[in-house]
């Protein structure tokens, strides 16, 4: 059953990621995060997000703007192993408290309600209009990508930062995401530097069959947005994810996930 619900969220989330105006990472983390520990979940979509991504620099690199891939892609490399580095320390931490519910005990990770946060922040971000419309000047690109690739490497969340501040870099739709894929492999490659340890783990290794098969799902998906790429954005896609998002950041905040 693992099988089916992660290669079917690989699958959708791929292909829905360049019209959701979420990424493959936000979309598919919570659901490895429903049968695995968050810092395993988050390293494993970590595989299958940078694959996924070397297959679409494939697509569309050629599109990029590099100049702009210079200027936000560098900082957010760096800055991706600092956060990367915050999430393995937040997974070392003591739980902060536990309840019981209905007779069941609960425990509350501060790995797991971090990510729930930003999770939950990213969200809040798609569902207020206003966040659409805010402009950012050219100059604080290079701020932009430190910010997204440290939320990048501390929970996979890069995307919301980069589209608020590559949407208003003059970019055509083609070109914007060109960049987005080669600046998200940069970051996907830092991160994955980190989690080194994480990955050559034996939880990791056991599920390197469902990480393959979750990329070929995510490979088809990419393929098939591609195709669509011309087409509008669509809103109800995005408020409908927006809020799945929303609570699944408050049953993972909540230990119950």
């Amino acid at each position: 059953m693992d099988y089916l619900i992660i290669c079917t969220a690989a699958l959708l989330a791929s292909g829905l990621t360049l019209f959701s105006g979420f990424g493959l990472g936000t979309l598919l983390m919570p659901v490895f995060a429903v049968f695995f520990p968050v810092e395993i979940a988050i390293a494993q979509t970590a595989l299958v997000h940078f694959a996924n991504n070397l297959f679409k620099v494939w697509l569309f690199s050629r599109r990029a703007d590099w100049h702009t891939v210079l200027l936000f892609g560098l900082p957010a490399f760096l800055a991706s192993f600092a956060g990367a580095r915050v999430l393995l320390w937040l997974a070392d931490l003591a739980p902060l408290y536990t309840y019981l519910l209905n007779g069941r005990e609960f425990v509350v990770h501060p790995v797991k309600l971090v990510v729930a946060l930003l999770m939950a922040g990213f969200s809040a971000m798609e569902l207020y209009p206003a966040a659409k419309q805010l402009t950012i000047d050219r100059k604080y690109i290079p701020a932009g990508g430190l910010l997204s690739g440290f939320f990048g490497g501390l929970s996979g969340n890069q995307g919301a930062f980069r589209s608020v501040f590559l949407l208003k870099s003059g970019l055509g739709k083609e070109a914007f995401i060109g960049t987005g894929v080669v600046i998200a492999a940069l970051v996907d490659f830092s991160r994955l530097t980190v989690y080194a340890d994480l990955l050559g783990s034996a939880e990791v290794m056991g599920n390197l069959p469902l990480i393959l098969i979750a990329t070929l799902a995510a490979f088809t998906g990419a393929f098939w947005g591609s195709r669509l790429v011309k087409k509008v954005t669509l809103r109800t896609v995005q408020v409908v994810v927006a809020v799945m998002l929303f609570l699944i950041a408050i049953l993972l905040g909540s230990g119950i996930i």
